[in-house]
């Protein structure tokens, strides 16, 4: 039996996933009767997403499309971080939207401080984008799980490595 359990946080995104959710939003846009003969569309460049719409009617519904598309493919909303509407080419509207991955220092001080504040026998430790819990009680662990379930820190965290 070991002599302490331990479990990571953090942020981390499936792009196989994210990639499936825009073709498929790219695949709907194509088929529906709203949006033909528009320079609407979706793309996907590494770690962000651009959307190039006539108008902001038609932008908001290529952003309600692919939502829709993300929380299906079970995609985390709370890691998109929006860019602000900018005027394109040819009287079209362009957003850039950012694929966060990782917990940022901001938040990965936050989670240690509430971890803390608890003052259960567990100790928090930040390495790079993730922070490390461990504890000689697997019951503490679990708290603390809890916890920063019930907490918002601006990103979905993911605990993997339990032990």
């Amino acid at each position: 039996m070991p002599a302490e359990f331990s479990f990571d946080v953090v942020s981390k995104i499936d792009f196989q996933e994210v990639r499936n959710a825009v073709q498929m939003a790219t695949k709907e846009i194509s088929q529906r009767f709203d949006f033909r003969g528009s320079k609407s569309e979706i793309t996907l460049e590494g770690e962000e997403i651009k959307i190039i719409a006539d108008d902001d009617f038609k932008r908001r519904s290529l952003l309600d499309i692919l939502e829709t598309k993300f929380s299906k493919r079970g995609v985390a909303l709370k890691n998109l971080e929006y860019g602000k509407i900018e005027e394109a080419l040819g009287g079209t509207l362009r957003q850039v939207i950012k694929i966060k991955q990782g917990i940022d220092s901001d938040a990965s001080r936050s989670i240690v401080k509430d971890i803390k504040e608890q003052k259960l026998k567990v100790q928090a430790k930040i390495m790079e984008d993730q922070v490390r819990v461990t504890g000689k009680n697997k019951d503490d662990l679990q708290l603390v799980i809890k916890l920063l379930r019930s907490n918002d820190y601006k990103v979905e965290l993911q605990f993997i490595n339990y032990r």
